[in-house]
């Protein structure tokens, strides 16, 4: 790697890191051209703007928001928009680059993009959230756009959010443009199962590995969800469906346990009645720490990047993980899980979510819209394919399934890079 590629500002960032090294090795395996595998450890653009807000006392606050294009060879931008307090240029990169290799894993017509603004949005009014999504849309609109760059929901950012900046964005243009956001509600162009599509995807792999490491989907294969969000939440519903005992689930308020398996319908009525799972009735407290290290058959991280390290990778006991998130497993992580642990890799896992968006893109493309069935049926479709593909590869090469995943992708991207050559 360049001394170049170290004094980058993206460097800064665990995450950038981590998928530069992932493309550096797959690239090898595969044997992928050199000026290939550079060009893709660059993001094509990146934008750094200001949004100042009139809070409600009156004050202005300068937020700093990013929009980052990494690679649009395939087709248009795609990737969420993120509010947290911890957002950065480096990690925003770094999720582009995984959106980049994910659409093109899945084959969807799609590049990769990310976006996000770094603010806790849990200390902002509605009002003030409203304004800072207002401002952000205008300052990034000259480079998002239905054939140009589609954000979507993501951390922190919600259908309402999505409304805001599709509104914003016609209101500039003048007419309605349901196209440049996906994420939205269903009476504005939004997608019938979009909103539990990723949780359904992560479920969908696991249930594919499950089957590859004959593990059977009933009461005594046993499963932990870190993280019960937009994700994690669906995730667990839905792998609770299937027969198993969810032992374990954790939120930002801590986690709740339950040797006997949780009532996951009931968590899921808690949490609506109080927001967090804490306090649930008839389950034991435990840190969200010990949860990712419970000795459960299926770990299911669907939080936050980063959260399985080598601090603690040693003492991770699940036979699967399907990586609901982005990046949960860091490199030197995944290197002592592999030889003991069947890894469903993010960019394949948490697809669902870019490939029900790729829909609701097509959707209002076409003014058209699907009923539910057909959405999750198409999706289950798609992601199982890419699994099955991602699995072929990784037995033919002898590798870990995120390698294969990644070296998938940056194959079908090199084929359409080559083809079109560089300009001038």
């Amino acid at each position: 790697m360049s001394d170049l590629m170290h004094d980058s500002v993206f460097f800064s960032n665990e995450l950038f890191k981590n998928v530069v090294k992932q493309i550096d090795e797959s690239c090898l395996l595969a044997g992928i051209d050199p000026n290939v595998g550079d060009r893709l450890k660059r993001p094509k653009r990146a934008l750094v703007v200001s949004i100042p807000v009139r809070m409600d006392d009156g004050s202005i606050h300068v937020f700093e928001g990013y929009r980052v294009q990494h690679n649009m060879t395939l087709g248009p931008g795609k990737g969420g928009i993120r509010y947290h307090q911890d957002v950065s240029l480096s990690e925003v990169a770094a999720l582009a680059t995984l959106m980049t290799m994910k659409c093109s894993l899945v084959g969807l017509p799609l590049g990769g993009a990310k976006g996000g603004v770094r603010v806790n949005p849990n200390l902002l009014s509605r009002a003030e959230k409203q304004a800072m999504t207002r401002r952000y849309t205008v300052e990034i609109a000259n480079i998002i756009g239905p054939d140009r760059d589609i954000p979507a929901s993501d951390v922190g950012t919600d259908g309402q959010t999505m409304s805001w900046l599709m509104d914003t964005f016609s209101q500039v243009r003048g007419y309605a443009i349901p196209g440049v956001v996906t994420g939205k509600p269903i009476e504005i162009g939004g997608s019938l199962g979009r909103e539990e599509s990723t949780g359904r995807g992560v479920v969908y792999c696991a249930e594919e590995a499950a089957k590859i490491l004959k593990l059977p989907m009933n009461k005594q294969t046993t499963v932990a969800v870190h993280g019960f969000g937009k994700v994690g939440s669906i995730a667990a519903r839905e792998i609770h469906a299937l027969g198993t005992s969810v032992l374990a689930v954790s939120d930002v308020s801590g986690g709740i346990y339950s040797r006997a398996g949780l009532d996951i319908p009931e968590v899921l009525k808690w949490v609506q009645q109080h927001g967090v799972l804490k306090g649930f009735p008839n389950s034991e407290p435990i840190t969200n720490e010990d949860l990712l290290e419970l000795n459960v058959d299926i770990l299911l991280p669907c939080a936050m990047e980063n959260v399985i390290h080598k601090g603690n990778a040693e003492r991770v006991k699940a036979r699967l993980i399907s990586e609901g998130a982005n990046g949960p497993i860091t490199h030197d992580a995944h290197a002592i899980l592999s030889g003991r642990c069947f890894i469903v890799p993010d960019i394949l896992a948490n697809a669902g979510g870019v490939i029900v968006s790729y829909f609701e893109w097509v959707q209002d493309i076409q003014s058209f819209f699907w009923q539910e069935k057909e959405v999750n049926e198409k999706l289950k479709s798609v992601i199982v394919q890419a699994f099955n593909e991602v699995a072929g590869t990784s037995k033919r090469l002898n590798c870990d399934m995120r390698t294969a995943a990644m070296a998938r992708a940056i194959l079908r991207l090199e084929k359409a890079m080559l083809l079109r050559g560089l300009f001038p």
